[in-house]
């Protein structure tokens, strides 16, 4: 486990050095509630989780006294519980996806902010619609009466230095114009998510307002042995 005072340290330094109309998102994959209680002391607001089984242990024992983000894949079978558990959801990349998550929202009377996930990079691999396909998603998105889309995440491929990110997070800013600009009926395009802890400066420079840090508040992620 991570020392909790140089989690308080390191959080706190990332947060006086971000402007403040950006979010930090505290991706807390593999780490412990004790790691993240430490994070939100130092000021923390927001946790983003990766899986709805760790969200649920998390949110068990910190409660509500943060924002919860589920920041990866969601798949459909598990929609019942993310929305339970959170309060935005940043990867709805399919239509599939938004209409289980719609049902299930209409089932417990709540209405779900969604981000949707830009496959920047065109990597086969990751999830995402592509940047071409976005805007046809979000419009029809728009007209299911339990989610509100609020913006658009992106990944980006993974990298060697900050700079090489530029361009896919840039396409994703003009991407994000784009679609402020046609001004959807029921969608409205506050939140921009791109950039993590190895991209996150030039990711603000371009536009993000939410950054999805793990490693530079929380040091290296100890990842769990194989079952």
């Amino acid at each position: 486990m991570a020392d909790r005072e140089q989690i308080i340290k390191a959080t706190t330094d990332l947060l006086h050095s971000i402007p403040p109309h950006v979010t930090v998102v505290a991706a807390a994959k593999y780490h412990t509630p004790e790691e993240v209680l430490a994070a939100v002391e130092a000021g923390i607001t927001v946790v983003g989780e990766n899986y709805v089984q760790e969200a649920r242990r998390m949110v068990d024992i910190l409660g509500r006294r943060v924002r919860w983000h589920l920041i990866g894949s969601l798949q459909k079978n598990k929609a019942k519980y993310a929305v339970d558990l959170f309060d935005l959801i940043e990867t709805v990349d399919s239509w599939a996806l938004a209409d289980t998550l719609d049902k299930r929202c209409a089932a417990v009377h709540r209405t779900m902010p969604v981000l949707i996930e830009v496959n920047s990079g065109l990597e086969s691999e990751k999830s995402g619609v592509h940047p071409e396909q976005a805007e046809d998603l979000i419009r029809r998105v728009s007209q299911l009466k339990h989610l509100r889309v609020q913006g658009l995440m992106t990944m980006g491929p993974l990298l060697a230095t900050q700079e090489e990110y530029r361009p896919y997070f840039r396409e994703t800013r003009h991407l994000f114009d784009h679609i402020a600009a046609a001004r959807i009926p029921g969608t409205e395009m506050r939140y921009l998510s791109m950039g993590m802890s190895d991209s996150y400066q030039v990711a603000i420079e371009e536009g993000a307002n939410i950054v999805r840090i793990g490693t530079a508040i929380f040091g290296p992620r100890t990842y769990p042995d194989p079952q």
